[in-house]
């Protein structure tokens, strides 16, 4: 079984014992031992996966690191958070996953309008199953609980992942002290309701929604 760990905030060691994970292709910077790098088609697993990058074109870039010793990762000096899932699903976006554990599946899930306010297309990567993750962001990830008594409401550009049992809602953020010219200057946002968690990062991507 593959074992994640940080060294620092910005790098992935992952032990391995004759075992594999995938991780986002580029993204080894050194290892110790016997490793494999073999080249993988990402965009999710199976029929799905496939029908869903000839329609989008989407080929995330994902190799699978197979062998005997230590591996490490990092990708731009990003800030690197691992998250242990249990049976549950994470919602990603591509460029913010970095590496999975092979006992993870892969997919895909259409995003509608959220994903085109992010400027990150119509679909977003999926995550299921037992195991950790790594996922990445822009300075160190927050955390945020969502519960039904506290709904939650994001910027798109600082959204990076989520999890539980949310509901998505793409609502405008034009209002009067926006024309006034005191608002935030983004034209969407995204609400979660529900029970599960959402992460953020403390930096905002360009996106289309902030643009409008």
């Amino acid at each position: 079984m593959a074992n994640f760990r940080l060294h620092g905030s910005r790098v992935l060691a992952v032990d391995l014992d004759g075992d594999a994970v995938k991780a986002k292709k580029g993204a080894m910077v050194a290892y110790d031992g016997d490793m494999t790098f073999k080249k993988m088609t990402g965009g999710g697993e199976g029929l799905r996966g496939l029908v869903t990058r000839r329609i989008t074109g989407e080929a995330m870039a994902v190799m699978e690191v197979k062998g005997q010793g230590t591996c490490y990762f990092a990708d731009r000096a990003t800030e690197i958070t691992l998250v242990r899932l249990t049976g549950d699903k994470l919602y990603v976006e591509a460029s913010n996953l970095l590496v999975t554990e092979p006992a993870l599946r892969t997919g895909t899930s259409f995003t509608g309008l959220r994903g085109a306010s992010q400027g990150n297309g119509l679909f977003t990567t999926t995550v299921e199953g037992s195991g950790q993750a790594a996922i990445m962001s822009d300075g160190p990830a927050i955390t945020l609980r969502v519960s039904g008594a506290y709904p939650l409401t994001v910027d798109p550009g600082a959204y990076i992942a989520h999890s539980g049992n949310l509901r998505q809602q793409l609502q405008s953020a034009v209002g009067w002290r926006t024309l006034m010219g005191e608002g935030s200057g983004e034209s969407f946002q995204i609400r979660f309701e529900g029970e599960g968690l959402v992460y953020i990062q403390p930096s905002e991507r360009t996106t289309v929604g902030g643009q409008l």
